[in-house]
């Protein structure tokens, strides 16, 4: 499907990887703003994804979480094999990834960085992404994305 042109768009159609492109409207500093971008795609909040660039023993790394709850940075340590994982400053993460905070994709980064997918998006057919730019998600299947990212999946959520 073409749609406008991000890099992580780019990425799926040159795969050929099936997806669709959704356009929403929430302010970016609007309370509650993983559930308003769910409510104004109509699904439900457990399968639309934010990418979190965090630093993991001193090296980038991107955690997709879904957008309702909160990344648990031990758990996420853990599955890199490391001891401490911290969020990465702003300039750092839009630097490595190419995009901007609220509309970083776990897609077509421009440094492809060490992911890890929670392992909650396996449980849904399709789960909805940044696409690259604010205001526009992607949805596509967990196993593409991980595919993709070259993931590992664990369950970094926090409860």
């Amino acid at each position: 499907m073409a749609g406008p042109g991000t890099p992580a768009i780019a990425l799926l159609s040159k795969r050929k990887i099936v997806h669709s492109i959704h356009p929403y409207d929430v302010s970016p500093d609007a309370p509650n703003y993983g559930a308003l971008v769910a409510a104004a795609l109509g699904v439900a909040p457990d399968r639309v994804f934010k990418s979190l660039v965090t630093e993991v023993d001193g090296g980038l790394t991107v955690a997709v979480v879904p957008v309702t709850g909160e990344l648990d940075l031990k758990a996420l340590a853990a599955a890199m094999g490391g001891k401490r994982a911290v969020m990465a400053d702003r300039a750092v993460a839009e630097r490595a990834t190419g995009y901007v905070r609220g509309g970083i994709s776990p897609l077509g980064q421009r440094k492809r960085l060490p992911t890890v997918v929670d392992s909650s998006a396996l449980a849904h057919p399709t789960v909805y992404v940044s696409a690259g730019r604010r205001g526009l998600q992607v949805q596509l299947t967990p196993t593409d994305l991980v595919a993709l990212t070259g993931a590992a999946t664990a369950s970094i959520a926090a409860a």
